[in-house]
């Protein structure tokens, strides 16, 4: 018996010191679980770390002289290869939705997770946290499933459609007014800057926000003057045919709340495969220099994202989607957007980083920004309050749009926008930092 007792010592002991942990009460580290930081999340290209001159060595015809030149290093990113389109905002919105409907009106346990092992209808007390089963709810329609077929669920969910004289010839339409999404972030910058302040607490560094997330499709009406757009409004975010399409009437408020929403969504998964939450950093809009060195694609000097001079090609084909001449909008292929992989990319894979829609990025609009920020991944960020004066809640727009003449498409061309305005020619399209080495290097 004492022969077996010291073999299982010596096994034991033989497993700690394989682990790491405090071999011969040495200093080893704590040794964490190893996560793949090279892939690459889907529908994203991997942006390699580089330097090059920001600002304004393309021609400057307005001589706005607002982009001074600046060498800048950016570090690697993950960039989604194509604008933010229809469906892949229409999942948000469904989510929403979907959640929407679950908590406040059907109250119903058969779509939550149900506790699992000893003890486990302990806690079922009001307080308790409760978390929807998505294997349930699927693509909705368990949810929103006709009546005919067995579905139970219409008249609690009948407050969800507009009431009344809202009501359009008796159909049922959601009333998007509802579709709201809260959530909180940390601001770190905020922390950074306060941490010596011993009378601020943690939460006064948390943002805490709501916000209406459907897009504002009376955009196509609102943007311009005696225009016949009505078609659009009815169906550029719902009709099939538009689902490839960059969304838009988005606010910078609610692209960020899609990127938040985007970071929790891939946790929860991640969570519930075993994996670690850490195994991709959070998704964000990209700073307008990540968005200037990715337009670029690895390119010195170049006037547009294809290379440039010129915004033809050599068969005299339009190379992005804007407004050519006076007004020929239908010469470069669409009247208004096209599908996000129309034109080709330029040499990091990501399309339309010119053209086709202007896009949101995370920082805020300063004339005189190149000056004073780093010179090491710059960014000038500023959380606009409402009482804020309008000035302060300008954010920057990069890459122009189908209605804009080729001046905007350059590279180094910027504008702005206020964060709670929607446009017919704004969307938006996201980053995530890379967390290790080179994903080139092999070594």
């Amino acid at each position: 018996m004492r022969k077996i007792y010291v073999i299982a010592l010596a096994v034991i002991a033989a497993a700690i010191s394989g682990c790491g942990r405090a071999a011969n009460g040495e200093l080893v580290g704590v040794r964490s679980k190893r996560v793949p930081t090279t892939q690459i999340p889907l529908g994203m290209v991997y942006i390699p770390a580089g330097t090059f001159v920001m600002g304004q060595t393309d021609q400057d015809i307005t001589f706005a002289q607002i982009a001074q030149n600046k060498q800048v290093t950016i570090p690697a990113f993950f960039m989604d290869e194509t604008e933010i389109t229809n469906s892949e905002y229409k999942q948000f919105v469904n989510w929403v939705r979907d959640s929407i409907a679950i908590t406040d009106y059907l109250k119903d346990d058969q779509y939550y997770v149900k506790p699992k092992g000893k003890g486990a209808t302990a806690n079922t007390s009001a307080d308790a946290a409760k978390y929807i089963d998505w294997k349930k709810v699927g693509n909705g329609s368990t949810i929103w499933g006709n009546k005919k077929k067995g579905n139970t669920n219409a008249s609690k969910l009948q407050e969800m459609y507009y009431q009344g004289e809202d009501k359009i010839f008796g159909k049922n339409e959601l009333d998007v007014r509802l579709l709201k999404y809260n959530f909180a972030i940390m601001l770190q910058s905020e922390a950074a800057k306060n941490r010596w302040n011993k009378s601020r607490k943690r939460s006064d560094n948390i943002l805490r926000d709501t916000v209406a997330i459907y897009p504002d499709t009376l955009v196509w009406l609102a943007d311009f003057a005696y225009a016949q757009n009505e078609p659009l409004v009815e169906g550029y975010f719902s009709h099939p045919s538009f689902q490839n399409y960059p969304v838009v009437g988005v606010t910078w408020r609610q692209a960020r709340a899609f990127t938040v929403w985007r970071t929790r969504l891939y946790e929860n998964y991640a969570i519930s495969r075993g994996m670690s939450s850490m195994s991709r950093l959070p998704f964000e809009l990209p700073t307008e220099a990540e968005f200037e060195y990715a337009a670029r694609g690895g390119r010195i000097g170049n006037d547009y994202p294809w290379g440039g001079p010129y915004i033809r090609n050599a068969k005299g084909c339009l190379m992005a989607n804007f407004k050519p001449g006076r007004g020929n909008y239908i010469d470069d292929g669409g009247a208004y957007t096209v599908n996000v992989k129309s034109y080709f990319p330029n040499d990091f894979g990501l399309y339309n980083m010119s053209g086709n829609v202007a896009e949101w990025t995370k920082s805020a609009y300063d004339e005189s920004a190149s000056t004073f920020v780093h010179d090491l991944s710059p960014t000038f960020n500023y959380e606009a309050k409402a009482s804020d004066p309008e000035v302060m809640k300008r954010k920057v727009i990069r890459g122009g749009s189908w209605k804009d003449i080729g001046y905007f498409l350059q590279n180094s061309s910027r504008a702005f926008e206020y964060q709670d305005t929607a446009k017919s020619y704004i969307g938006f399209r996201c980053v995530t930092k890379f967390a290790g080495r080179d994903i080139r290097d092999k070594n």
